[in-house]
């Protein structure tokens, strides 16, 4: 089973081959409250990891999400153009709530990012 991946602003990183599935983790989505908007990125756009690629408006606040490595933007997460789908974020933040798709061009930047241990002790002493 493949093994989640955090970044130390909260999105999530699953490998798929050459490519991870990134959204926001659970923590992330608690505290976001209520998710009422999400500007998807481009695809075919590309990007440099910590680059900002879009962001997240709940009821509460707004939240740029970051690529967690450097790579192509290769799909997106069509249900959430939808804003009343913007929910799944909320009710499946590590499954259907996943936002985009990042085609890497360096797998050895996974190496830089957190395993939900360490994930789970950065955000108990946040």
């Amino acid at each position: 089973m493949a093994e989640y991946l955090y970044t130390k602003d909260h999105e999530w990183v699953l490998q798929e081959g050459n490519r991870v599935r990134v959204g926001i983790s659970d923590f992330a989505q608690s505290e976001l409250g209520d998710i009422a908007y999400v500007e998807l990125p481009e695809t075919g756009t590309k990007v440099k990891q910590n680059d900002a690629v879009c962001s997240i408006d709940s009821l509460k606040s707004s939240s740029e999400i970051f690529a967690p490595v450097s790579g192509t933007i290769a799909e997106t997460n069509e249900k959430l153009k939808n804003e009343e789908n913007c929910e799944i974020i909320n009710k499946d933040p590590l499954g259907e709530g996943w936002i985009f798709i990042i085609e890497m061009e360096d797998p050895s930047e996974l190496e830089s990012l957190m395993n939900e241990k360490e994930y789970k002790k950065m955000t108990e002493e946040e």
